[in-house]
């Protein structure tokens, strides 16, 4: 971990204590910007699946229209990611931000009118989401210091699954009062906070200098410049096989939760407590996990982080027996911890660890191969379990995520998320200040 060189004289003559990133201003306005994104990206389904409970939508068109957001999202993670790294960061929020934020008015306009309309307006506001999230986590490195990351990464994503917590109750107590074309508007309304309240970062140098640009050279094209991303990637042992892990988790995992946690909650239990009461217990163990994380420093944090990433087996495994409904919550409860315990560290880890110019890239990279391929484990897993059965696939899937995270543990540079040492002092381009 960083010294805590970079902190102020008063800070630094009191060993054992931290300023905290929350009384930064410029962090808080990121903070508040990130936490409207998450929140807006969240309430856009749930609206729409208001829609088709007032009939104003089909299932069928519910389908189409998260899939065209889908669509969106991945198609412009991986062009986000090298515009961001090519241009400001805030630029990128901002343009993201606003893009979301006026298709949601036309996906108002749209309803019960013209699907198609909606369709394209869900693009643009999955294109929105997706652009915004390579960019907020670079950005997130050019406004907090090293030292105060891990603390930052935590904020965030408590802020991501406090709203997840919250936010049904509160959606479902406005929709008393709005109609669905109001929420929507009001899906806007949070993408113009996210796109207008955060700052402009302190823009890093690269972290080599045999990637600055030479003079003279013209811009290269898209293509190439993300193939430098992936290039960047591929410097990092411990980011290819942490991103393995993840991917693999995330396509069983995730799926058994999205697919069959229904379905043994409705089949087995014979009510819906089970799905609801499982659901919530992971929000809550992930609120938990953030908590602890944000102060946690284990001596050997990429480890922790896998091990914390493994634990989501548990959910799948609760569902292989008949088990007693608290036993599944308190598996999804551990699910939520450990997946926090990883997500923190790896996001702290890119910032640390990534040439800064390329940050984007990588962080695009992740959540291009992550969550790009979780539909197709949500599209295989219900044909699996009708051919193998719910039982021999949730055992499946409870394998994979303990099973990867374990053979990422074997790549050495896994222990601290680094090329080098834990123990070694790192300044905030991730290179050894003693170099």
């Amino acid at each position: 971990m960083p010294t805590p060189s970079a902190l102020p004289d008063a800070v630094e003559a009191r060993p054992g204590r931290r300023r905290t990133v929350l009384l930064d201003l410029a962090f808080l306005r990121l903070w508040t910007g990130a936490t409207a994104s998450g929140l807006a990206t969240w309430a856009l389904p749930f609206v729409l699946g208001l829609a088709v409970l007032d009939r104003t939508l089909t299932a069928t068109d519910l389908g189409l229209l998260l899939a065209a957001r889908t669509a969106g999202f991945l198609a412009a993670v991986p062009l986000a990611g090298v515009l961001a790294d090519r241009h400001s960061r805030r630029g990128v929020v901002l343009w993201a931000g606003l893009a979301a934020g006026a298709a949601s008015p036309v996906l108002a306009a749209g309803l019960d009118r013209s699907v198609l309309l909606m369709a394209t307006a869900a693009a643009v506001a999955g294109a929105g989401q997706g652009a915004c999230r390579p960019a907020y986590q670079a950005l997130t490195a050019e406004v907090v210091e090293a030292d105060r990351r891990q603390q930052a990464n935590a904020a965030m994503t408590l802020a991501v699954r406090a709203t997840t917590l919250v936010g049904p109750s509160l959606a479902a107590l406005l929709a008393v009062f709005l109609d669905t074309g109001a929420l929507l508007v009001g899906v806007g309304l949070l993408w113009l906070v996210a796109a207008c309240v955060p700052g402009r970062g302190a823009r890093p140098g690269t972290a080599d200098a045999a990637s600055e640009p030479s003079a003279g050279t013209g811009r290269a094209s898209f293509l190439t410049e993300f193939a430098e991303g992936i290039r960047e990637a591929r410097r990092h042992p411990w980011f290819l096989a942490g991103l393995g892990a993840l991917t693999a988790v995330i396509a069983t995992g995730y799926s058994a939760t999205g697919v069959a946690l229904p379905l043994v909650s409705r089949d087995e239990y014979g009510t819906e407590v089970v799905l609801a009461g499982a659901m919530t217990a992971y929000t809550a163990g992930a609120l938990a996990g953030a908590v602890l994380i944000a102060r946690w420093r284990p001596r050997s944090p990429g480890r922790a982080a896998l091990a914390g990433l493994a634990a989501y087996g548990f959910a799948p495994l609760s569902l292989v027996f008949p088990v007693h409904p608290v036993v599944v919550m308190a598996a999804y409860a551990v699910a939520g911890i450990g997946i926090e315990l990883f997500n923190v560290p790896w996001f702290t880890a890119a910032q640390r660890e990534v040439a800064p110019d390329k940050l984007a890239r990588v962080s695009s990279l992740d959540f291009l191969l992550s969550y790009g391929l979780a539909p197709v484990g949500l599209a295989v897993i219900a044909p699996a379990i009708d051919v193998f059965g719910a039982t021999a696939v949730l055992a499946g899937c409870a394998v994979v995520c303990f099973a990867a995270p374990a053979a990422a543990a074997l790549v050495p540079s896994t222990r601290a998320f680094s090329h080098t040492p834990a123990t070694t002092t790192t300044d905030r381009r991730g290179k050894d200040p003693s170099h």
